[in-house]
């Protein structure tokens, strides 16, 4: 079964939801180090966040703060592992790494070519999300400026 559509390519239908443990702070950072805009921010109770949208570009990431257990303590899996992340596809990879760098953001290599055709960096934001920019567009045309 064929469960592709067409989009007009303005138009983003995956958005991608991370839950933090101090998402308030999670959101200062993405915003100031990588760039993303506050798009909304519902308040959760105790300083959380109930349910936040960051924008870049055409997407969005949904960000909310990692519910508690019945003692408290958040109940969310190992954001270490090297395989949870989220890749924007940029054009300007050297200037984006620049700004990140200058934030205080632990860049990695990069930015770098890469096998497939791509220039990219990547860094870990503050709670251990690895966050990879380049310049492959999947499934798409890089948008004309």
């Amino acid at each position: 079964m064929n469960t592709t559509t067409t989009t007009s390519a303005a138009r983003t239908n995956l958005f991608p939801t991370l839950k933090y443990r101090d998402a308030p702070a999670a959101i200062a950072w993405l915003v100031a180090a990588l760039g993303f805009e506050e798009r909304m921010v519902v308040p959760g109770p105790d300083g959380t966040v109930a349910h936040a949208q960051l924008g870049f570009g055409t997407g969005t990431v949904m960000i909310g703060s990692a519910q508690g257990d019945a003692n408290g303590a958040p109940v969310i899996p190992d954001q270490r592992a090297d395989n949870r992340g989220i890749y924007v596809a940029i054009d300007d990879v050297d200037g984006h790494c620049a700004r990140a760098k200058a934030a205080g953001a632990d860049v990695g290599p990069g930015p770098e070519p890469t096998t497939y055709g791509s220039r990219e960096y990547s860094t870990r934001d503050p709670e251990g999300y690895i966050w990879t920019f380049g310049t492959y567009w999947p499934d798409a045309a890089a948008p004309s400026s």
